[in-house]
């Protein structure tokens, strides 16, 4: 990463003004290894501002795996220079969750996953969760037994919705907005 830093001054100090596709080729690691070095190399460089584009390599692995392909949407993602699919932003529950945290982010990622750009916000609690949420797109948070408010960005826009129609609530006011897509519509 220094090495490509210092190419990134050294272009900077010629006046030399030109896209750069940073290449990464991992060899002698493990799947898991690569999916923590890439991030933590590629995304340093993209978070200061450097490259313009990604390519990564892991040696072993077919030619364009799927590993590598994801890895490098989700660095790109994360740095905020290339949007591909729906983020969620989630708190890690605490005492103050009053329904299940993880099956209610699952079942919210099984339906919304295919809304390219959109952020999702799903927290346990209405003490923390606005402010950790801050900004997402829509809100689902927890407000009390089995009762959940829904946002639109930082706005509550259905209070005191029952848990068990909550996701339902949240595609519906998304459909609203009018950015919902159907599945199918997204994978033309």
């Amino acid at each position: 990463m220094a090495a490509i830093r210092r190419a990134f001054f050294e272009l900077e100090i010629q006046g030399i003004h030109i896209p750069v596709v940073i290449r990464l080729n991992y060899q002698d690691i493990h799947a898991d290894q690569f999916q923590l070095f890439a991030p933590t190399e590629a995304g340093a460089l993209f978070i200061d501002g450097f490259g313009d584009g990604l390519m990564l390599s892991l040696a072993g692995l077919p030619v364009q795996s799927s590993l590598e392909n994801s890895t490098n949407f989700g660095i790109l993602q994360a740095c905020r220079v290339r949007i591909s699919k729906t983020e969620y932003i989630s708190c890690p529950s605490c005492g103050r969750t009053l329904f299940d945290l993880q099956e209610t982010t699952a079942r919210i990622r099984q339906v919304t996953d295919h809304l390219k750009g959109v952020k999702i916000g799903i927290m346990g609690c209405i003490v923390n969760g606005p402010g950790e949420m801050a900004d997402a797109d829509y809100g689902y948070v927890g407000i009390g037994k089995d009762k959940i408010a829904l946002y639109r960005g930082q706005e509550v826009v259905k209070k005191s919705v029952p848990a068990d129609s909550a996701v339902d609530e949240l595609i519906q006011l998304i459909k609203e907005d009018g950015i919902w897509k159907d599945p199918q519509e997204t994978n033309n």
